[in-house]
């Protein structure tokens, strides 16, 4: 036992300091593997583009706006509406707080930084260290590795433990709906590319199970960027606008229209505090 920790425990720490594409670029050419990420973009401005089409969200959005800029009680200056998006993109879309402190917040935050973390650093290490002559700064792998296992755990602690329909209505968590496809296309990718990292890096003989991940790796990437249109990717780009104009009505007054909140005082009672409030 105490071998097998020490293996672990020698081999974990050389698995976060390699590049796994600059192994990859020795049996498939580098421009091989670029190709693939230029595509993997391509479909996600594709997907966006068709997903603004047919579902015109961002026409509903702007339209929105116009009818809440008639009832605006307030012209606000340029300088009132930068600093209004700029404490946004600190608050609401940097640290989530529009979640509040709790589980679902940390999870979130978990699964978002390990994701841009691991999508940054892939495409670093893609296109200026995959060459098998170059050498990778150390910093690169272990931004990938963290990264993926940042959003495995952000994602599977929020797919088995947080989604509403789980956690609020009792439904199984092996329950998938169309709604499901980004979050698990998410965690499989990160998943399937450690476990391919891992296996590369063990450099044995005749290996064949590293090639089946790199597979996985492979189609769980054209499932969550090929899908775009037909899971939440796209939300990724609304919601940062949604969360501005939704702040810029609060500082103008307009409220998107909707009444102010009532100042009338609580009338619910002791009955409500006998459980936390967790059904929607």
């Amino acid at each position: 036992m105490d071998r097998l920790l020490e293996f672990l425990n020698n081999k974990g720490v050389v698995l976060l300091t390699i590049n796994p594409f600059s192994i990859l670029s020795e049996t498939i050419p580098a421009i091989a593997i670029q190709t693939f990420v230029i595509v993997m973009g391509l479909l996600v401005v594709i997907g966006t583009l068709v997903d603004i089409i047919h579902k015109k969200n961002v026409k509903y959005f702007f339209e929105n706006a116009k009818k809440a800029k008639k009832s605006a009680k307030k012209v606000l200056t340029t300088g009132e509406k930068t600093s209004v998006i700029i404490k946004t993109i600190a608050s609401d879309i940097a640290t989530t707080s529009e979640l509040g402190a709790g589980k679902r917040r940390i999870a979130h935050l978990l699964g978002m930084y390990g994701t841009i973390l691991f999508w940054i650093s892939s495409v670093i290490m893609i296109f200026c260290y995959v060459s098998p002559s170059s050498i990778t700064p150390v910093a690169w792998p272990i931004i990938w590795h963290v990264g993926a296992i940042m959003t495995v755990l952000g994602g599977s602690w929020f797919w088995f433990f947080l989604r509403v329909d789980v956690y609020s209505e009792a439904q199984p968590w092996y329950r998938i709906i169309q709604a499901d496809l980004f979050v698990l296309a998410l965690i499989t990718t990160s998943l399937f590319g450690l476990i391919w990292s891992f296996l590369q890096s063990l450099n044995l003989n005749d290996r064949w199970d590293d090639k089946v991940f790199l597979i996985l790796f492979i189609i769980s990437n054209l499932v969550l960027f090929g899908g775009v249109y037909w899971s939440k990717f796209a939300h990724m780009f609304y919601k940062p606008g949604a969360a501005i104009q939704k702040n810029l009505a609060e500082a103008d007054g307009s409220r998107d229209n909707l009444p102010p909140p009532a100042d009338a005082p609580e009338k619910y009672g002791m009955g409500i505090k006998r459980e936390a409030p967790k059904h929607y």
